[in-house]
């Protein structure tokens, strides 16, 4: 009989973390116990009822992760109810659109606090737990814009930038350790979450993510197999690999297109209302599910995703093909001759 799963899952109360939680109880089922952090109670308990309609066991701890105390005595509470930690998801955030000449500092740290930080904090509590067994995997969620920022989120890639340099650390520190804990990131492109509903917005048009947009279970999907298949990182969409390819080749090309093209594509057509309700200082209220506005133009699947998952056959399968067109060449130029 397999054994049970414990996962905690922070940001899990919408968007990413929300479809995270149901991907891995409807994988899972029984064998799943959800430990669901967020600030919104009331979206964390409709993810807790999403989680237990597949037979899963789910808990309820309200957590800011920006706090430390928070995210250690979550994690107690998560060891009490359900044991050992098998897999930790760092995925809670904030971010805002604005230039940086229209942040305060007070914004610019929050957004460092809860993106950046929550994820150190919630590390540290992965490691105490995981280290004593000498097993257990942490999930860092990242993102396209930790390999390439634009402009309008300058405190957020900052954020994200920051996770990917201190994960590099931790992972070496693992290996010099001989460590059997894994410590892994999953880069995102742009995501139809809810964030683009309730993020501070300071700019005159809604925002809007930039480029290929993805339904969130794409990324489940990517989170649950990077949870299973200790690598240093996955990358999800072409989007993501695209620009990361595109920043080593052409740096300064990239800063001038993405001047313009992502300081537009960030925004919608609709004008914003200065008064909409935002979560930046606190969680908006009621429970809005893990999906944005984007359904009609988002994409429920990837074929890279695929490949990525599968890449020694896709590889394997390549190769082969372009074995047999290489032949067929020869064969074709020799009877020509």
């Amino acid at each position: 009989m397999s054994l049970p799963e414990h996962i905690v899952i922070t940001g899990a109360s919408g968007g990413v973390g929300r479809a995270t939680a149901r991907y891995f109880a409807e994988m899972l089922g029984p064998r799943a116990r959800i430990a669901l952090l967020a600030r919104n109670v009331e979206a964390l308990f409709a993810a807790k009822r999403e989680v237990e309609g597949h037979g899963s066991r789910a808990l309820v701890i309200p957590t800011d992760v920006s706090q430390s105390e928070q995210v250690f005595n979550a994690a107690q509470r998560a060891v009490k109810e359900f044991g050992p930690v098998d897999v930790w998801i760092n995925n809670a955030m904030v971010s805002a659109y604005a230039p940086f000449t229209a942040l305060s500092p007070e914004e610019f740290a929050h957004i460092t606090n809860v993106t950046y930080l929550g994820q150190v904090y919630g590390t540290m509590a992965a490691l105490r737990d995981m280290l004593p067994r000498d097993r257990g995997t942490i999930v860092q969620i990242g993102s396209a814009l930790a390999k390439r920022s634009i402009p309008l989120q300058s405190a957020y890639c900052g954020a994200k930038h920051a996770v990917a340099g201190f994960t590099e650390a931790i992972r070496t520190e693992l290996i010099h350790m001989k460590s059997n804990v894994h410590i892994t990131i999953v880069h995102l492109p742009g995501v139809n979450t809810t964030q683009f509903e309730w993020t501070l917005n300071k700019m005159p048009h809604k925002s809007q993510p930039v480029g290929t947009i993805y339904q969130p279970e794409v990324a489940a999907d990517a989170i649950y197999f990077a949870a299973h298949h200790p690598r240093k990182q996955f990358s999800v969409g072409w989007p993501t690999v695209e620009s990361t390819e595109a920043q080593k080749l052409a740096p300064a090309l990239m800063d001038r297109y993405l001047a313009s093209a992502a300081w537009n594509g960030s925004q919608r057509h609709e004008k914003a209302d200065p008064a909409a309700p935002n979560n930046f200082w606190k969680p908006v209220r009621g429970d809005r599910g893990s999906h944005g506005p984007f359904d009609n133009k988002s994409k429920g699947r990837s074929f890279q995703v695929w490949a990525n998952k599968h890449r020694k056959a896709f590889f394997a399968t390549a190769a082969f093909a372009a074995g047999i067109a290489i032949s067929k060449a020869v064969r074709g130029n020799g009877s020509e001759q």
